[in-house]
């Protein structure tokens, strides 16, 4: 028995839709991670880029479990001296871009490296309910209804 491993003609990626309305970040972004780099398929192959494009509506009303919503804090630098800067979860999802908190949770799901950079191409989020890619028709993917524990009320 021979091992598989995929070449660029047998890659088939197709459309994926999903609505964040409700969900949990954390389970959400792992559910993405793994659609991106193809861990779903029978044919995976660590080497190559073989993951479906995520569509993410709806990404500024995803939920939080306990407190992470005030009390979760993202730290970034400036690049200057004394240039730390921070903002609360909470903060993020109601400034300018909310949909910056799900593709962070997201790229930090995927390992480091060239591919996981070309595989974050494959992802498209939007705060509200309109997306242009309807000419791809894609498929929807009902997260709420995998487990449970997906959704939270909030």
């Amino acid at each position: 028995m021979k091992t598989f491993s995929a070449t660029p003609a047998d890659i088939d990626k197709k459309w994926i839709l999903i609505d964040a309305e409700g969900v949990v970040l954390g389970r959400l972004a792992s559910i993405i991670a793994t659609r991106l780099r193809g861990k779903h398929k029978a044919t995976f192959t660590p080497h190559m880029d073989m993951g479906d494009n995520v569509i993410v509506i709806n990404a500024d009303k995803v939920q939080m479990t306990g407190k992470k919503r005030t009390d979760k804090v993202h730290y970034w630098h400036t690049g200057y001296p004394g240039g730390i800067k921070s903002r609360t979860a909470g903060q993020i999802l109601e400034g300018k871009h909310p949909e910056r908190l799900l593709t962070k949770a997201v790229q930090r799901m995927l390992p480091g490296g060239p591919l996981s950079r070309q595989q974050m191409t494959n992802l498209r989020v939007y705060a509200g309910t309109e997306h242009p890619h309807e000419a791809q028709s894609p498929e929807v993917l009902d997260v709420k209804s995998m487990n449970s524990k997906n959704t939270r009320e909030g």
